[in-house]
């Protein structure tokens, strides 16, 4: 991990740190003394037990420090965690969602990425929901992490300090896919990030189409190359002929824009037949839903 990322960074490895040191230093004591006192009080050193008498004053240090101690570890918890949970005003919010298998970040001005872009400097503040079942949004790199919870909204925060690229994973198990749940904190220059930022969206309805199988994360789960994944490819899906699950009944039928969009509003009403019905609703808007079908189309 890069020095220097954030105040959390630091608050946290130096609160762990010292839980570390602490519970060695106990280890060390604790196990020496015993050793000390098997070697000290053998039976062949003493044959006849005596008697012990208790000792006030070690009884009140060995109350006294551990109590001590711990009282420190919550005080550290407390004031870094009470830290970690309050974004500053100025932070700018990102609206994150975890959906079977992938993450998609929303910004304020509708912009979307699969992608947590942000720029130097800038505090940062997640607003986690999910669209299907509970995950975990972990950043290691800059020690936070938060579940993402169907019905609730959560939230974390962070201040990156430094450029680069830094891994985002999934915590909670998820189902199949959950391993694959991966994305990139892409920290930036505030200049890149606001050309990012007022970036236009694809013009055309399949470019568009084609760039929101991204975003929503459809491609975890299905590909455009004709290779086999969790769910069948999109390589000449429109107007390909299926064998579908209809309540628990085969049939068969044809891929077209009615049944794409029923498959993307209601995934668990037609089962295509080998493959699992894991398949989550995908929230979109129905301008979003006409672009995913014109890019389905053109995948011949």
């Amino acid at each position: 991990m890069k020095p220097g990322i954030t105040n959390i960074v630091s608050a946290v490895d130096s609160t762990f740190l010292f839980i570390t040191v602490t519970s060695v230093v106990l280890l060390v004591l604790v196990t020496f003394f015993m050793l000390y006192f098997v070697v000290k009080y053998n039976r062949k050193r003493h044959p006849q037990a005596e008697q012990i008498e208790g000792n006030l004053l070690l009884e009140i240090v060995w109350t006294v420090i551990p109590t001590v101690l711990v009282l420190l570890m919550f005080y550290y918890g407390w004031v870094n965690f009470s830290y970690m949970r309050n974004a500053p005003d100025d932070a700018m919010t990102v609206k994150v969602t975890g959906m079977m298998w992938s993450w998609q970040f929303e910004y304020k001005n509708g912009k979307q990425s699969n992608t947590l872009n942000v720029p130097l400097g800038k505090p940062v503040n997640l607003i986690l929901s999910s669209a299907d079942v509970i995950h975990s949004l972990y950043i290691p790199a800059f020690r936070i992490k938060e579940d993402a919870v169907p019905g609730l909204k959560t939230h974390l925060w962070f201040t990156p300090n430094e450029i680069g690229s830094y891994d985002i994973f999934c915590t909670e198990y998820c189902g199949t896919g959950h391993s694959h749940m991966l994305s990139k904190v892409v920290v930036m220059t505030g200049e890149d990030f606001e050309k990012w930022y007022g970036t236009a969206a694809p013009q055309g309805a399949k470019d568009r189409g084609l760039n929101l199988l991204q975003v929503k994360g459809c491609l975890g789960c299905h590909t455009t190359d004709g290779t086999g994944k969790i769910g069948p490819t999109f390589k000449g899906i429109f107007g390909r002929k299926e064998i579908v699950i209809t309540g628990g009944k085969e049939r068969d039928i044809v891929a077209d824009e009615e049944y794409l969009k029923k498959s993307v509003l209601q995934p668990e009403a037609d089962i295509v037949k080998g493959y699992p019905p894991i398949m989550p609703v995908i929230p979109v808007t129905s301008g979003e839903l006409d672009d995913i079908i014109e890019a389905l189309k053109g995948l011949k």
